[in-house]
């Protein structure tokens, strides 16, 4: 098993910018295809950006696409999610969750961390 620890939310302006990391622990990093997921209140959680094993391979949500850059040092065991020109809607709870599969979906993660709360003011 590995286990999550995300940080690095807070609150921002609209446009700026935040870093937010995964520190994983317990089994290799790299056994695991990784994502950052966000749930909006009273909305469901969807899919930020996902990366592969060893970051060959990464996908992005259209709303996030070209302002947010997922990476992962596997070396540190940490996944990041670097998020600019950050909007009022990109404000959410974030999670970070891995899986020894792959996928798009959370239904695919079977691995999560608690979640770090992101906020963008107007």
């Amino acid at each position: 098993q590995v286990q999550l620890v995300e940080s690095g939310g807070g609150l921002v302006q609209a446009g700026g910018s935040l870093r937010l990391s995964c520190a994983g622990s317990g089994r290799p990093f790299s056994n695991y295809h990784m994502a950052w997921f966000r749930q909006a209140p009273g909305k469901e959680r969807e899919t930020v950006a996902t990366i592969s094993r060893y970051g060959a391979s990464i996908l992005y949500a259209d709303s996030v696409k070209g302002r947010f850059a997922i990476s992962r040092d596997n070396a540190k065991a940490t996944m990041y999610l670097q998020m600019n020109t950050l909007k009022p809607e990109d404000t959410a709870v974030y999670y970070c969750a891995a899986t020894a599969g792959s996928g798009w979906s959370s239904r695919d993660y079977g691995y999560w961390g608690q979640g770090t709360q992101v906020t963008v003011s107007s």
